[in-house]
Formats: structure tokens, sequence, C-alpha cells
């Protein structure tokens, strides 16, 4: 599956530069493509001065706002961000248009964090421009929920977010929701490296997003996922995991598990599996989920129908309520690793905090898109 990526505000420019990385990533080991074309918007300039992987020119790296605020600072209130993108939205879209290999695009990601201005008011304005524009893509919003401490120092920021949420869901395909507090629960020096912070956020796209892409017959599983099984499962609320083992744990895993082998590798991609869940970017109960799929990657030995329809089971299990798709990626790396997505979550609890919290907070809830109420 191929993607453009389009980083609105810091933290969406940040995790932008993050998928020209992946991009990179997947060229030198694989030779195969999974973004088409990257693009960091903000006004701030020192930002988008910051950004490593995405080319350093005017087309890709936009300053909008200048003046606003001559790009010398952020936009903390998400009315301006959705008035400077309503005004300046077209240097964008513009670019957009001239990507040489757009005609190849299966969808396009708009990333930014619900607590900043520029993101969270610009993100459903840049996201309703483009689903008129190409109506012939899907397109897709990737929303960062801030810190909890972020939240008790400015309540402003829950308000944002609530606005971008509600205004994105409306609007976009697909709404992919990340909470950097999950992260950091997980480990604590996270909320101090943002870099590593935003790979672990993207980690799930890597393999979903190149499985389908694979030309040589060696990479390509038995059951292979491509993007159409991909955009059939993601609507609505979305979140991901990730999971992993390395194969030499894998091994003494095995030697310490007194099975055959055959039944210590089930027991090993389960293992995994589980891993996947607890490490979902948001929490949610996944049988509220509609929609569901697992991607199962490892070296071609390790892939077996035993271990596929263990793991199918066990998505059953939990993820009761939705239509599951799946797949098996073999790859040679020395990794187990499996890839979930629950989408078309009817409720978020996190989603409903913030709305809820938001209603506390002096102002409305809006960013100058539709306000109507939303599935949550």
């Amino acid at each position: 599956m191929k993607i453009l990526t389009i980083g609105i505000g810091e933290c969406g420019g940040r995790i932008a530069d993050e998928f020209e990385r992946l991009n990179k990533r997947a060229r030198s080991m694989r030779g195969v493509e999974i973004v088409t074309g990257t693009f960091a918007l903000d006004t701030d300039t020192a930002a988008l001065s910051e950004l490593s992987s995405l080319k350093a020119d005017y087309k890709r790296r936009i300053l909008v706002g200048v003046r606003e605020n001559r790009g010398q600072g952020k936009v903390s209130i998400n009315e301006i961000g959705a008035a400077i993108a309503k005004k300046e939205g077209d240097k964008l879209l513009n670019e957009v248009r001239l990507v040489k290999r757009f005609q190849e695009t299966d969808a396009i990601l708009v990333a930014a964090s619900g607590a900043g201005g520029t993101g969270s008011g610009a993100m459903p304005v840049i996201i309703r421009n483009l689903k008129e524009k190409y109506q012939d893509k899907a397109v897709y919003g990737l929303v960062v929920f801030p810190f909890e401490h972020e939240i008790q120092a400015e309540a402003r920021l829950v308000l944002n977010t609530a606005s971008c949420l509600k205004s994105s869901y409306t609007v976009a395909d697909a709404i992919f929701i990340i909470d950097n507090q999950e992260y950091v629960q997980r480990d604590s020096s996270l909320i101090h490296d943002l870099g590593r912070l935003n790979q672990f956020i993207i980690e799930p796209f890597y393999n979903l997003l190149r499985a389908g892409e694979e030309k040589k017959t060696r990479y390509i599983g038995s059951k292979l996922m491509d993007a159409g099984d991909i955009m059939e499962t993601i609507k609505g609320w979305t979140v991901l995991g990730h999971g992993q083992s390395p194969l030499s744990l894998t091994s003494q895993m095995i030697k310490s598990l007194n099975f055959k082998k055959k039944g210590a590798e089930t027991d090993v991609g389960i293992k995994v599996m589980e891993e996947a869940f607890s490490n979902l970017s948001v929490k949610c109960n996944p049988s509220d989920a509609a929609t569901a799929l697992f991607l199962l990657s490892a070296p071609a030995r390790e892939i077996t129908m035993n271990l596929l329809e263990y793991l199918g089971n066990y998505m059953k299990n939990v993820a009761t309520n939705a239509i599951i798709r799946s797949g098996d990626y073999p790859v040679e790396k020395g990794l187990i690793s499996i890839d979930v997505i629950l989408s078309q979550l009817g409720d978020v609890e996190k989603v409903r905090e913030i709305y809820g919290a938001a209603v506390n907070v002096p102002g409305e809830v809006t960013s100058g898109e539709s306000n109507s109420d939303d599935e949550i």
C-alpha cells in the first residue's frame, strides 16, 4: 500500500518526517516504495527547519501564517489554525497535485497533534479540501493526544483536541488515534525522547504498508495482505498495535518450554499477539470494533498454517464482533512480529473523556468545521 503523508504543526511534521525515514528504510532493505510523497505544513519556521529526513525545500516544507506571526511562533488557538488553513491551504494542494507518483497513491494520511492550535485547527480543513479535490483517494487522519501533564498545565489543549477529533471525524474516511500517555506508561523515558516515541507510533505501519508492495515471490505471503484489505478494514475510529519477539529469544523460549517445537512456536506467536494488543495506541475494548486485521511477519520457515489458525482464533475471541482480515509476510529479518488494527470502534473511552473534559473549558468545541454529534 502506498500513502502520501502530510504533517501539520510541529508534532505532525515530526511524524511526517518519520514516515519519510520509514520509506527510505523500505527502499534500502527491499527496494520498495511505500510513501509517494511527504509534506510538512507549519506556522513555525524553526520547527520546519528541524526536520531531518524531509527534503529541505519550500515545496515540501510549507510555511503558512506568515502574516499572522511572521513564522516565528506557534499558534495555540485552533480557530486561528483553521482560518490559516482556509486561507492558505491551496499552497499544499497545489504541491500535492504535482507529486510525480501521485496516481500510485492509495491513500493520503494527514497527521497532527490534537493539542496544538495549528494542527488541530488545520487538520479538518485540509482533510475536507483533499476529499473534495481528490475524490478517488481515501483520506485518513492521525491524531496524537497530548500528555496528561500538558492538559493539566493548559486546559485549552483538551478543547483543541476535542475540536480536532470531532471535526476531523466528520470528514475523514478514518481517524487513527494515538494516546501519548499509553506509550509513556510503558516507558517513562519516552516523555523526553519524542523521536523514539514517534518511531513507536508509526512502527505498525511499516510491514502493513510494504507487505503488499513486494515483487519477489519469496517475500509474498501465502495469504497476501494488500491495500484493498487494509482500506476495507479502516473506517471511523481506528487503533493500532505492534508486538514482536527476536528469533534468538524465540529459540530460548522453545527450549525452555517442554513442548514439541510446533506447539511451542504457536505459544510464542500467541505471546506476540498478546503483546500487540497490550500495545494498542489507545485503550479500547476490542469487542467494540466492527472490523479488524492482523499481519504476521516472520521468516518463511516460522510461518505455518497452524500458527495462522491459532492467531485467527485468538483474534476472533478478542474482537468478537469484528469482520477479521489476516495475512502473512515472509521476511528474512530475525524477528517475529504481529501488527494489529482495530477499526470502526463504536466506543472509545479516551475520546469520551476528552469530549467530557472539553465541556468544562471556557469556549465551544469548534474549529470552523462541522460540529455535529459524532459516534464515540
